[in-house]
């Protein structure tokens, strides 16, 4: 056999073997060394006391000065998405940061995070997401990504900020801090600093 014919033989069979390799993983599968995704969670900020049948109220004027700080605090992170629920007072959390970045924020609907988690998985593996939630769904995202099962945030905490990496054979670590000032209830105002 001459030597363009074994060129020509051992290319075709390195494609198909290639082509077989490509297909022997399932949608999705990612190589162990591709970059981790990294998910920045926060509960919405502060938002105002109304009439328990307001279910949608608007972020208090602490609630607006937290957004702020997460505006302060991750504009320059690399963060090239952004969700949050179909409620005020997540959207108001992250418009601040969501317009400086240039970025649409996606809503989702509070009580899917099934499909948010979907949507992470299929659209943002490898990037930096920052997502606005609530006291309930924060800690059911995070046990979905693969973090560990956190109890519900207490209906007083805003200032919880969670860093969680997850890593493309599937661990997860997750870092827990607080951001911004304490706040306590006053009056119909929402929330003011001590």
């Amino acid at each position: 056999m001459s030597f363009s014919k074994r060129a020509s033989l051992a290319v075709r069979s390195f494609l198909v073997i290639f082509l077989l390799a490509a297909n022997a993983f399932p949608v999705g599968f990612k190589a162990i060394g591709d970059p981790p995704t990294t998910l920045i969670l926060v509960r919405h900020a502060e938002k105002l006391i109304v009439p328990p049948e307001n279910k949608d109220p608007d972020l208090s004027l602490a609630g607006q000065a937290r957004a702020q700080e997460l505006l302060r605090m991750f504009s320059d992170s690399g963060i090239v998405a952004i969700y949050a629920t179909q409620y005020k007072r997540t959207q108001q959390t992250v418009k601040p940061l969501a317009d400086k970045l240039g970025l649409a924020v996606t809503k989702v609907e509070a009580k899917q995070t099934a499909e948010l988690v979907k949507q992470i998985r299929a659209r943002n593996a490898g990037q930096v997401i920052f997502i606005a939630g609530h006291n309930n769904t924060v800690p059911e995202i995070i046990a979905a990504m693969g973090g560990p099962k956190l109890p519900i945030i207490p209906e007083t905490e805003y200032d919880n900020l969670y860093i969680l990496t997850v890593y493309s054979d599937g661990s997860a670590k997750l870092i827990k801090m607080k951001y911004g000032s304490t706040v306590v209830p006053v009056g119909n105002h929402g929330m003011l600093k001590p």
